[in-house]
């Protein structure tokens, strides 16, 4: 499962498929620091996707701390944690094209996926906005 939400982010980005994963680890990781409930409900549903988070964030060298956690959800720290983000894609040799990318990619294999929707750019991915289960309506 979560070898095909990196190869739909890759496809998505233009990304090879180790860059994609780098990528997502880092977006999972900033994501789950701002107490994100998107996040948790897609951990629940898509093994491995936490492992690969605490992987990127020992890689970036994230906080850990339950103290450090509670900080990064002040609007502060909240911006620190989305700077630090970009700053480690960059660092991850994405551009600003293949960054913006990441979102709708991610958003649009969990909606699919998973009946997850909610967010399609960076502000609602690391917002506390709840993530939403999609459900099946007609329209007449």
């Amino acid at each position: 499962m979560m070898k095909a939400m990196i190869k739909h982010v890759a496809s998505a980005t233009g990304l090879s498929a180790k860059r994609a994963e780098n990528a997502l680890g880092i977006v999972l990781n900033a994501s789950e620091r701002q107490g994100s409930v998107f996040v948790a409900q897609l951990y629940k549903k898509l093994p491995g996707a936490k492992a690969l988070s605490a992987k990127a964030g020992k890689a970036t060298g994230a906080a850990t701390g339950e103290l450090a956690r509670l900080i990064e959800q002040t609007p502060g720290g909240r911006m620190a944690v989305a700077t630090g983000m970009i700053r480690n894609l960059q660092k991850a040799g994405l551009g600003h094209n293949e960054i913006s990318g990441i979102f709708p990619a991610v958003s649009s294999y969990c909606e699919d996926a998973y009946g997850l929707k909610g967010f399609g750019h960076l502000g609602d991915l690391l917002g506390t906005r709840g993530a939403e289960t999609a459900t099946d309506t007609a329209v007449a």
